[in-house]
């Protein structure tokens, strides 16, 4: 176990910069934190960089888990650290930091996905996937428009789910292709003439949902190549529907 008491030491200022997408993409790492997420991420075995902590959190973590974390991962740290890590504001005081895992290819062959064309809000995002893990959904596919699947906003939203599904960030028309190469037909949300209800549509046994931006909906190549067309009707006064909200009405639809 490694123990460090000053915010200024390089490794700390090299995970603090991990808040930003551009040292994310350099170091190919990301930081998480809370005990939820730590807990899920242990659950799935992945391979984490380190685990950090003061020696309270550490002591609740391995009484949870009935692990020990005495190991050279794991770097003991004071609650000043933490407060300089941390991006909430009632910090848990527990962090890890995890390698990005993105395929650079990835053939779509079966099942139902949700992909989300240009969302820029993390917090949509991060709910979105939640609620295609929670419907029991293959997983989800963002835009390379879209907020940055490892934004610490994102991954809090998440809760988890990140763990539980697949979720992929790629170039949107690659996604497409793949999916039609895979006899997947792709649906999109979108208010257009031609589009059906959702009610009156049927639920198919593979599919890929397409959600739109959140300002402008789904963009005109997508629409083009989509093989179908829905919408969710507003019967009341509203003007429309907040992105997680109607995706998460449509992915039930679906299940």
């Amino acid at each position: 176990m490694i123990e460090i008491n000053s915010v200024n030491n390089k490794l700390i200022k090299d995970i603090r910069k991990l808040e930003k997408k551009k040292y994310r993409k350099e170091e190919g790492l990301y930081l998480i934190e809370g005990f939820h997420l730590v807990k899920e991420a242990l659950k799935s075995h992945l391979n984490y960089r380190y685990l950090l902590a003061t020696q309270d959190s550490l002591t609740r973590l391995e009484a949870e888990t009935m692990e020990d974390f005495s190991d050279d991962k794991t770097i003991l740290i004071n609650e000043a650290i933490s407060d300089h890590l941390s991006a909430t504001k009632n910090s848990q005081n527990i962090f890890m930091v995890l390698p990005i895992n993105q395929p650079r290819y990835f053939s779509f062959e079966y099942g139902k996905w949700v992909v989300l064309d240009n969302l820029t809000d993390p917090g949509n995002v991060g709910t979105i996937i939640r609620t295609a893990d929670a419907a029991g959904f293959d997983g989800v596919v963002l835009s390379q428009e879209s907020v940055d699947l490892y934004n610490p906003k994102v991954q809090r939203s998440m809760q988890g789910s990140q763990f539980h599904i697949q979720i992929i960030q790629m170039p949107i028309m690659d996604a497409i292709s793949s999916f039609e190469n895979g006899g997947i037909p792709v649906y999109v949300s979108v208010l257009d003439p031609d589009a059906k209800k959702i009610e009156n549509v049927v639920p198919v046994p593979q599919l890929a949902l397409v959600i739109g931006n959140e300002a402008h909906g789904a963009s005109e190549p997508v629409i083009e190549a989509a093989d179908k067309k829905i919408y969710i009707p507003i019967k009341g006064q509203a003007e429309s529907l907040n992105a997680a909200v109607a995706a998460g009405i449509m992915i039930y639809h679906f299940v």
